[in-house]
């Protein structure tokens, strides 16, 4: 099986989700078709939005 790649937009999009609207990070892993602990990875990485500013500075 080959291993999926996504944006760092989706990626942002995905934590948005969680961290701003209050979804639960199963509920919206399951809708985005991901892994709960993908989803769970992003949220460490990008979960405050000075996270998320910085992220997208070194793109």
């Amino acid at each position: 099986m080959a291993r999926r790649t996504y944006t760092e937009e989706f990626r942002i999009e995905a934590v948005k989700q969680v961290t701003d609207n209050g979804y639960e990070i199963a509920d919206t892993a399951h809708r985005l078709g991901v892994h709960p602990d993908s989803l769970r990875s992003w949220i460490k990485r990008l979960g405050s939005p000075e996270a998320i500013k910085k992220n997208k500075a070194v793109e």
